[in-house]
């Protein structure tokens, strides 16, 4: 298989989307010659046209209301939102009208909808630029949320999400546009809500999304020069969330530590080790731990903000509190 680069999976996803279907049109704001703020959709102004290439203002609220209402009418829009802390100010659009009709009109009327933006800290942008707020999202019903680690699965979940009849917010995390993987040619989905055990293990179970589970996967590591084996979950949806493999790894480890970027107070890992608990009380032999970042708003200093920020050798020291 041929390696990619998150940026060049994501890339490749939509122009698989676009050469296919012609429902399927981009809009969001620098996405045509600008060539996206990430540089995404660099070259698809020329490749394919105004018509479908659709550079807007900076107007989140009326972006997404325009997707929702050329989703409501035959389209497939993918709107790009430059980060998900801009996502606020399309929040009633989210919330209130894309998550909702489908089921408001029993049935009737889908929204096939995939909103792309970008989420996480490390990139010293500053705490308006910096947030994690997919866990947000993901507790309001009609809405699915997607949040890739590596290349292959941005690809595959990307399609899956854009063929999708529900709106789907797909949140790519700055700090991983750069890592490479490998990708599988010709084109392929990766079910929504279907979580992957990406390491093996026995003595502890690792839980996270996005770049949180590079974050598990170095401790994993640190972990095993202790003697430890970590088995890490990547849970990819949080929307449909698959929570059977995790508590089959519980089942098998007794102990486990949920990693997020978002901030510990009221983040959305909070929802795994309630859960966890509910289901797997007997197997624990101690507390579920969990790792976010402090809750302050992120620092524009590189030094503040990693120490901000869920590290590996956080993850080490709460689980080794829990042996």
């Amino acid at each position: 298989m041929p390696q990619m680069t998150m940026r060049e999976a994501i890339r490749s996803a939509l122009q698989e989307l676009l050469n296919t279907d012609p429902s399927v049109f981009l809009m969001g704001e620098d996405i045509g010659a600008y060539g996206g703020s990430y540089a995404v959709t660099s070259g698809f102004l020329d490749q394919y046209g105004e018509e479908r290439i659709r550079d807007t203002p900076i107007a989140e609220s009326v972006l997404v209301g325009a997707g929702i209402g050329a989703a409501m009418n035959g389209l497939r829009p993918i709107i790009e939102l430059m980060t998900i802390n801009f996502s606020l100010l399309a929040i009633d659009q989210i919330v209130n009208h894309a998550a909702k009709i489908y089921y408001m009109f029993g049935g009737q009327q889908p929204i096939p909808l995939v909103i792309r933006t970008v989420s996480g800290g490390g990139a010293m942008l500053g705490p308006t630029h910096s947030q994690s707020l997919e866990g947000w999202y993901a507790s309001v019903p009609g809405l699915k949320v997607v949040c890739p680690a590596f290349p292959a699965d941005a690809k595959g979940l990307l399609l899956a999400a854009a063929r999708d009849n529900n709106p789907v917010l797909f949140v790519e995390h700055q700090g991983l546009y750069r890592i490479r993987g490998d990708v599988p040619t010709g084109s392929y989905e990766i079910p929504l809500g279907v979580s992957n055990v990406v390491r093996a293990g026995k003595d502890v179970t690792l839980v996270a999304y996005s770049r949180s589970v590079h974050v598990a996967l170095e401790a994993a590591e640190k972990l095993a020069e202790q003697g430890m084996q970590a088995e890490v979950i990547d849970l990819r949806c949080l929307r449909p969330l698959d929570l059977d493999p995790v508590f089959a790894s519980v089942r098998k480890t007794n102990r486990a530590c949920v990693v997020e970027e978002a901030w510990r107070t009221g983040g959305f890992c909070a929802e795994i080790v309630g859960a966890i608990q509910e289901h797997c009380f007997d197997d624990l032999d101690g507390p579920v731990m969990r790792v976010g970042s402090a809750d302050v708003p992120f620092p524009y200093n590189r030094t503040l903000e990693q120490a901000a920020m869920p590290q590996p050798e956080k993850v080490v020291e709460a689980v080794l509190a829990t042996v």
